[in-house]
């Protein structure tokens, strides 16, 4: 019974909480881009991967119905700018821990015409930030909620008004002898009792305040994957095969 017993990893983050529900006592939590290498290398069966590691060549099967997506402003992906979104725009700061936001914002700006410099951060350091800096995940709120001299532009939002579909950060992909009706089940499942467990996540998770994680879990982070969240994979595909350089070949996402 490989579902029981399946190596599978997800993110350090709050908005992945109600997709491992019941899956917490054997996952791994580690960050995006080190999920990919988990992955890659065959030490983790399924993870909780950044969308675009499932659309570079060769690609891995997707679990069809859960995602996790935004339809609008995300709250946790922004680009912190000093400077204004033109060509005064020479250089930003990447946390490399995830490969979506990088490609998304790689995207989004050279759909205007800019293509920056763009150099690693550091640190999450608040008295070092960048003036220009991607920033992703729970530490791209807590700067969201303190102090700063930063505009933010929320990629989420960006994404939609510029295509006007749903953005999907990660999906379930799993290795191809693993991916089997039963754990795809078992991650559904999990997706499921998160969702219903969704006002005990609100009401008692310990990052942020209670007001926040409403809005964030109840309302910016979506975790279905339908039809309109499979039509935003695509053109998000479509968009890395036109504004990605260096190109990497892409495949259709395949859904199972």
């Amino acid at each position: 019974m490989i579902p029981e017993t399946a190596r599978i990893g997800s993110v350090p983050y709050l908005n992945a909480v109600p997709l491992t529900c019941g899956l917490e006592e054997g996952c791994r939590f580690l960050p995006p881009s080190t999920l990919a290498v988990e992955l890659r290398a065959g030490r983790l069966e399924a993870a909780l991967l950044s969308v675009t590691e499932a659309l570079f060549a060769p690609g891995y099967p997707i679990v069809d119905g859960v995602a996790i997506a935004s339809d609008g402003p995300v709250a946790s992906v922004f680009l912190a700018h000093q400077d204004p979104l033109d060509e005064r725009l020479t250089e930003v700061h990447l946390d490399p821990a995830s490969c979506t936001s990088v490609n998304l914002l790689r995207v989004l700006l050279s759909a205007r015409g800019l293509s920056p410099r763009f150099s690693p951060l550091a640190d999450y350091d608040r008295e070092r930030m960048p003036r220009n800096v991607l920033l992703i995940g729970d530490p791209a709120i807590r700067f969201s909620l303190g102090p700063h001299p930063h505009r933010l532009w929320d990629l989420g939002a960006a994404w939609k008004e510029w295509t006007g579909l749903p953005f999907v950060y990660a999906v379930w992909a799993v290795g191809e002898s693993a991916a089997t009706p039963a754990l795809a089940d078992r991650l559904r499942q999990a997706r499921v009792l998160g969702l219903e467990s969704m006002p005990h996540w609100v009401e008692h998770r310990p990052e942020f305040t209670r007001e926040f994680r409403q809005s964030y879990l109840g309302g910016h982070i979506r975790y279905g994957l339908g039809d309109a969240e499979k039509a935003g994979i695509e053109r998000f595909r479509q968009a890395l095969d036109t504004h990605l350089q260096p190109r990497r070949p892409t495949v259709a996402p395949r859904y199972f």
